[in-house]
């Protein structure tokens, strides 16, 4: 039996979830942006508590290595390795595009919208990055990465490859801000799609099962692309 908590802070959504045996025991989570570091402490204590549990009885911490936020990213992988190092267990990583791929494969997220029954499409998870940029990568219905994880800049003729041939549903919160330059008719987007912690379950117990685990000393999160600071306008020297 593996007691497993999950941590996504990789988009703007900090969230906490505690699995066993690949079953949701108890979710925290909070889209109020800019909060991984004040709350994500607390959703861990709450979340232990409230299931009789204490971090001694954890067997790993799975964590969203990204690609997504920089700070947020940094916040949830340096809260693992903590865990990880401190008890004694074992560190799990998942991407996060694949834990949004699979919230939507398993319905999670569906609510009052509708995928094609017969499965004849594509996963097109998008995460915000700047200007016209996302982070993505595509996905079959099974939860196979078709298509690496990559930063694109979307332009109209972006996916037109495959959106030739396959329906492809577009979803994340990288997703709204394409829906006005991806017109293709075989695009489907799907509304109101962010991370979880939740999703993270069943990735989490499948690497348990199969013990790929991360080296807590080196492990570092998927950036993907090198983090740029910004200066205030007002802040520059002229």
């Amino acid at each position: 039996m593996a007691l497993i908590l999950n941590l996504d802070t990789s988009t703007q959504i900090c969230s906490v979830a505690l699995a066993l045996d690949g079953e949701l025991l108890g979710l925290k989570e909070s889209q109020e942006d800019k909060s991984h570091a004040s709350l994500l402490a607390v959703f861990i204590k709450h979340t232990l508590e409230e299931n009789a549990k204490a971090i001694s009885d954890l067997d790993a911490v799975a964590v969203c290595k990204g690609p997504g936020s920089y700070t947020g990213l940094r916040i949830g992988v340096s809260t693992a390795k903590g865990l990880a190092y401190g008890s004694g267990i074992p560190l799990i990583s998942v991407d996060t595009l694949s834990s949004m791929a699979t919230g939507v494969i398993h319905g999670h997220l569906l609510q009052n919208e509708a995928l094609p029954e017969d499965k004849s499409f594509l996963l097109c998870p998008m995460i915000d990055a700047r200007r016209m940029e996302v982070y993505t990568a595509v996905f079959l219905p099974s939860g196979e990465m078709i298509e690496p994880i990559a930063a694109k800049i979307i332009q109209e003729n972006s996916f037109k490859d495959i959106l030739e041939q396959n329906r492809v549903v577009f979803f994340g919160n990288g997703a709204a801000k394409c829906r006005d330059t991806i017109k293709h008719p075989n695009a489907i987007f799907l509304e109101g799609i962010e991370t979880s912690a939740s999703y993270m379950v069943s990735l989490a117990e499948s690497a348990w099962q199969q013990k790929h685990f991360e080296d807590v000393a080196y492990f570092e999160p998927f950036y993907l692309k090198d983090f740029l600071a910004t200066i205030p306008k007002n802040k520059v020297i002229k």
